[in-house]
Protein backbone atom coordinates (compact mmCIF):
# COMPACT_ATOMS: atom_id res chain seq x y z
CA UNK A 1 0.00 0.00 0.00
CA UNK A 2 1.54 3.38 -1.23
CA UNK A 3 1.89 6.14 1.40
CA UNK A 4 1.03 3.70 4.36
CA UNK A 5 3.72 2.97 7.23
CA UNK A 6 4.15 -0.70 8.46
CA UNK A 7 2.34 0.11 11.67
CA UNK A 8 -0.82 1.62 9.70
CA UNK A 9 -0.56 -1.66 7.37
CA UNK A 10 -0.44 -3.65 10.63
CA UNK A 11 -3.58 -1.54 11.59
CA UNK A 12 -5.82 -2.24 9.17
CA UNK A 13 -5.15 -5.93 9.24
CA UNK A 14 -5.91 -6.30 12.51
CA UNK A 15 -9.08 -4.36 12.13
CA UNK A 16 -9.76 -6.38 9.29
CA UNK A 17 -9.70 -3.67 6.52
CA UNK A 18 -7.37 -5.39 4.36
CA UNK A 19 -5.65 -8.79 4.74
CA UNK A 20 -2.28 -9.76 3.50
CA UNK A 21 -2.07 -12.27 0.79
CA UNK A 22 2.09 -12.47 0.43
CA UNK A 23 4.35 -10.19 1.58
CA UNK A 24 3.88 -6.93 0.20
CA UNK A 25 0.71 -7.62 -1.33
CA UNK A 26 -2.53 -7.25 0.29
CA UNK A 27 -6.52 -6.80 -0.73
CA UNK A 28 -9.50 -5.19 0.75
CA UNK A 29 -10.66 -8.02 3.30
CA UNK A 30 -14.12 -7.90 1.21
CA UNK A 31 -12.72 -8.58 -1.83
CA UNK A 32 -13.21 -12.16 -2.44
CA UNK A 33 -13.28 -11.85 -6.29
CA UNK A 34 -9.74 -12.01 -6.65
CA UNK A 35 -8.90 -14.82 -9.30
CA UNK A 36 -5.82 -17.52 -9.84
CA UNK A 37 -5.49 -15.84 -13.05
CA UNK A 38 -5.12 -12.55 -11.55
CA UNK A 39 -2.96 -13.74 -9.03
CA UNK A 40 -0.61 -15.74 -11.34
CA UNK A 41 -0.31 -12.20 -12.99
CA UNK A 42 0.56 -10.29 -10.04
CA UNK A 43 2.48 -12.61 -8.06
CA UNK A 44 4.07 -14.33 -11.12
CA UNK A 45 4.61 -11.98 -13.82
CA UNK A 46 7.74 -13.19 -14.95
CA UNK A 47 6.03 -17.04 -14.76
CA UNK A 48 4.28 -18.73 -18.32
CA UNK A 49 1.32 -21.01 -18.32
CA UNK A 50 2.55 -24.47 -19.40
CA UNK A 51 2.42 -28.15 -19.85
CA UNK A 52 -1.26 -29.36 -18.00
CA UNK A 53 -2.79 -25.97 -17.76
CA UNK A 54 -2.08 -25.14 -21.56
CA UNK A 55 -2.88 -28.61 -22.87
CA UNK A 56 -6.07 -27.67 -21.26
CA UNK A 57 -6.37 -23.76 -22.16
CA UNK A 58 -5.91 -25.34 -26.08
CA UNK A 59 -8.65 -27.73 -25.42
CA UNK A 60 -5.94 -30.65 -25.88
CA UNK A 61 -6.98 -32.06 -22.61
CA UNK A 62 -10.58 -32.78 -21.27
CA UNK A 63 -10.02 -31.98 -17.47
CA UNK A 64 -9.48 -28.93 -15.74
CA UNK A 65 -5.75 -29.49 -13.77
CA UNK A 66 -6.31 -29.29 -9.67
CA UNK A 67 -2.89 -26.88 -10.06
CA UNK A 68 -1.72 -24.71 -12.33
CA UNK A 69 1.34 -25.42 -14.46
CA UNK A 70 3.90 -22.47 -14.73
CA UNK A 71 7.22 -22.44 -16.51
CA UNK A 72 9.41 -19.97 -14.44
CA UNK A 73 13.31 -19.58 -14.60
CA UNK A 74 15.72 -21.37 -12.12
CA UNK A 75 16.53 -18.24 -10.87
CA UNK A 76 13.62 -17.94 -8.63
CA UNK A 77 13.12 -21.26 -7.21
CA UNK A 78 13.18 -20.43 -3.44
CA UNK A 79 10.32 -17.57 -4.27
CA UNK A 80 7.57 -20.02 -6.12
CA UNK A 81 8.45 -23.05 -3.10
CA UNK A 82 7.31 -20.23 -0.87
CA UNK A 83 4.12 -19.37 -2.64
CA UNK A 84 1.14 -20.72 -1.30
CA UNK A 85 -1.74 -18.66 -2.64
CA UNK A 86 -2.12 -20.45 -6.01
CA UNK A 87 -2.01 -24.16 -6.29
CA UNK A 88 0.88 -24.92 -8.97
CA UNK A 89 2.88 -26.98 -10.32
CA UNK A 90 6.28 -25.37 -10.97
CA UNK A 91 8.75 -26.53 -13.93
CA UNK A 92 11.94 -24.68 -13.62
CA UNK A 93 13.02 -23.86 -17.47
CA UNK A 94 16.58 -22.84 -18.49
CA UNK A 95 16.68 -19.39 -19.38
CA UNK A 96 17.44 -20.67 -23.03
CA UNK A 97 13.93 -21.85 -23.24
CA UNK A 98 11.93 -19.66 -21.51
CA UNK A 99 11.09 -17.57 -24.45
CA UNK A 100 10.93 -20.17 -26.73
CA UNK A 101 7.24 -19.96 -28.58
CA UNK A 102 6.16 -17.47 -25.70
CA UNK A 103 2.93 -15.97 -26.37
CA UNK A 104 -0.27 -14.22 -24.68
CA UNK A 105 -4.00 -15.15 -24.71
CA UNK A 106 -6.28 -14.45 -22.38
CA UNK A 107 -7.58 -16.48 -19.07
CA UNK A 108 -11.22 -15.93 -18.28
CA UNK A 109 -10.23 -11.85 -18.61
CA UNK A 110 -6.76 -11.45 -17.70
CA UNK A 111 -3.91 -11.97 -20.24
CA UNK A 112 -1.60 -14.12 -19.49
CA UNK A 113 1.74 -15.39 -21.03
CA UNK A 114 1.41 -19.05 -22.48
CA UNK A 115 3.15 -21.58 -24.88
CA UNK A 116 2.09 -21.66 -27.95
CA UNK A 117 0.75 -25.11 -29.11
CA UNK A 118 3.87 -26.80 -30.78
CA UNK A 119 5.99 -25.59 -27.73
CA UNK A 120 3.17 -27.34 -25.10
CA UNK A 121 3.42 -30.72 -27.39
CA UNK A 122 7.65 -29.93 -27.31
CA UNK A 123 7.04 -30.17 -23.49
CA UNK A 124 4.71 -32.89 -23.73
CA UNK A 125 7.29 -34.66 -25.04
CA UNK A 126 10.01 -33.33 -22.72
CA UNK A 127 7.95 -34.35 -19.82
CA UNK A 128 6.51 -37.53 -20.72
CA UNK A 129 7.32 -39.59 -17.79
CA UNK A 130 5.84 -37.25 -15.46
CA UNK A 131 2.27 -36.87 -17.73
CA UNK A 132 -0.49 -39.63 -17.55
CA UNK A 133 -0.63 -41.49 -20.43
CA UNK A 134 -3.96 -40.95 -21.39
CA UNK A 135 -3.58 -37.29 -21.31
CA UNK A 136 0.01 -37.34 -23.36
CA UNK A 137 -2.03 -39.42 -26.00
CA UNK A 138 -5.59 -37.51 -26.00
CA UNK A 139 -3.03 -34.12 -26.66
CA UNK A 140 -0.37 -35.57 -29.73
CA UNK A 141 -4.11 -36.45 -31.21
CA UNK A 142 -5.74 -33.24 -30.33
CA UNK A 143 -3.01 -31.75 -31.85
CA UNK A 144 -3.03 -33.51 -35.12
CA UNK A 145 -6.62 -32.55 -35.64
CA UNK A 146 -5.87 -29.05 -34.49
CA UNK A 147 -6.09 -26.50 -37.37
CA UNK A 148 -4.73 -23.79 -35.94
CA UNK A 149 -0.92 -26.46 -35.91
CA UNK A 150 2.27 -24.88 -37.43
CA UNK A 151 4.41 -27.99 -37.94
CA UNK A 152 7.28 -25.63 -39.18
CA UNK A 153 6.94 -24.05 -35.58
CA UNK A 154 6.58 -27.69 -33.97
CA UNK A 155 9.81 -28.75 -35.99
CA UNK A 156 12.16 -25.57 -35.05
CA UNK A 157 11.16 -26.36 -31.44
CA UNK A 158 11.63 -29.65 -31.41
CA UNK A 159 15.20 -29.19 -33.08
CA UNK A 160 16.09 -26.53 -30.45
CA UNK A 161 15.08 -28.28 -27.70
CA UNK A 162 17.17 -30.68 -29.04
CA UNK A 163 13.60 -33.33 -29.52
CA UNK A 164 13.68 -33.56 -33.05
CA UNK A 165 13.75 -37.25 -33.41
CA UNK A 166 11.24 -38.38 -30.68
CA UNK A 167 8.50 -35.96 -31.53
CA UNK A 168 9.40 -36.50 -35.28
CA UNK A 169 8.87 -40.41 -35.31
CA UNK A 170 5.38 -40.49 -33.50
CA UNK A 171 4.26 -37.21 -35.22
CA UNK A 172 5.34 -38.81 -38.36
CA UNK A 173 2.90 -41.87 -37.71
CA UNK A 174 0.00 -39.85 -36.56
CA UNK A 175 -0.01 -37.40 -39.09
CA UNK A 176 0.53 -40.13 -42.29
CA UNK A 177 -1.99 -42.78 -40.31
Amino acid sequence: MVGLKNYDVARLCGDGVIERIRHGYYQLATNRDITDEQLIATLLPQGTICVESALFHYGYNDFSPREWSIAIPRSMSRTAKKMQEISMKAYYIQKDYLELGKTMDDFNGVSLPVYDRERTICDCFKYRTKLDHEIFNKALHSYVADEKKNLGNLSKYAKKMRLYEKVMNVMEVLLNG
